[in-house]
């Protein structure tokens, strides 16, 4: 078998296949459609439908393989805001971590004093409360597991991302009659300067890993006296063993102003998507499809095909995309 460009989980004895789970009581007056509904919004915001999906990967060597992957899809009728989020979880426990994200972060975002004038702030500080909660709960070990985090977060026609890991948020612009990808968040990888001189200052190492046929890994973050754990992200959430080599799960935010002029659809993924499939191909992808769902749909099954084509296993793959104004497809 070819090498794996990412972590594949092969413990776990669970069937299911969607990652975005059942509502949770706490998150009962939340508006959440089921991760494979196309939705109509009534907000007064940018996004007017939306639909995700997560789909759990093929591991041949692992039939009890877990999806670790989740999504957070979750309307706030009283800002007029709209959570899309995506979580990518690692590790023996990673199904675990993204979980309990998925189930609380929502509702700790929404119930935070700073919700309704300072979306950054109230989004920091519910990540921060609910890793800490994940840390603290005994049926899951940390040490070598953990989650990314991307999220698009809609209030009237201002974009927030929120990016923690490799993860991503990108945009679909429609200019001059042309199509385009903006990437709006950016993976947090270990060998991006900035990122690699706050490990390499903590303490840790940068590199990646050279296999039997010649062929490098991802830059992996490695503790300074042991090769433990080989992280390919220089951000996540959970990882205590990682952080302790200079990872961290400060969230990184990016905003802009949605224009009904050019900006057309969003797009929040997590690398069971991005790994082979960029971001210029993903809004070619998605153009001719007539609604979200069917975007949806038709991104997992090329972003799978292609794994297979490459690899012979497929990663877990989470996908959300919302369209914004008036959204024509070129169908």
């Amino acid at each position: 078998m070819s090498k794996l460009r990412r972590r594949l989980t092969v413990q776990g004895d669970s069937d299911t296949i969607d990652g975005g789970g059942l509502v949770p009581p706490n998150l009962k007056d939340l508006k959440r459609p089921s991760v494979s509904e196309d939705h109509h919004l009534n907000l007064r915001c940018a996004v007017t439908e939306y639909s995700g999906v997560s789909k759990k990967g093929h591991a041949p060597y692992n039939p009890r393989k877990k999806n670790q992957d989740a999504l957070i899809m979750a309307d706030d009728p009283a800002t007029n805001t709209l959570i899309l989020c995506v979580l990518d979880g690692h590790g023996e426990h990673g199904d675990g971590v993204s979980a309990q994200f998925r189930d609380q972060l929502a509702m700790e975002m929404m119930s935070h004093p700073s919700w309704s004038t300072d979306i950054k702030k109230a989004a920091a500080d519910a990540i921060a409360k609910v890793e800490h909660q994940v840390i603290r709960n005994f049926r899951i070990d940390t040490e070598f597991s953990g989650t990314t985090l991307s999220m698009a977060i809609i209030r009237g026609n201002k974009l927030t991302g929120v990016n923690i890991g490799d993860s991503r948020v990108i945009l679909g612009l429609e200019k001059d009659g042309k199509l385009m990808a903006e990437e709006f968040t950016h993976d947090h990888k270990p060998d991006t300067p900035k990122e690699k001189e706050r490990i390499i200052a903590a303490g840790g190492r940068v590199f990646a890993v050279e296999y039997d046929d010649g062929i490098d890994g991802p830059p992996r973050v490695w503790l300074g006296h042991m090769d433990v754990p080989g992280l390919a992200m220089s951000r996540s959430l959970g990882d205590a063993v990682a952080h302790t080599a200079g990872v961290i799960s400060d969230p990184e935010f990016t905003e802009k102003e949605l224009d009904p002029t050019s900006d057309r659809v969003i797009v929040v993924a997590t690398d069971g998507l991005w790994e082979f499939v960029d971001n210029d191909e993903t809004i070619e992808l998605l153009f001719p499809t007539p609604g979200p769902a069917e975007a949806v749909d038709c991104l997992v099954k090329e972003a799978n095909a292609r794994w297979m084509q490459e690899e012979q296993v497929i990663d877990d793959t989470t996908i959300i995309c919302a369209h914004l104004f008036d959204y024509k497809s070129s169908e």
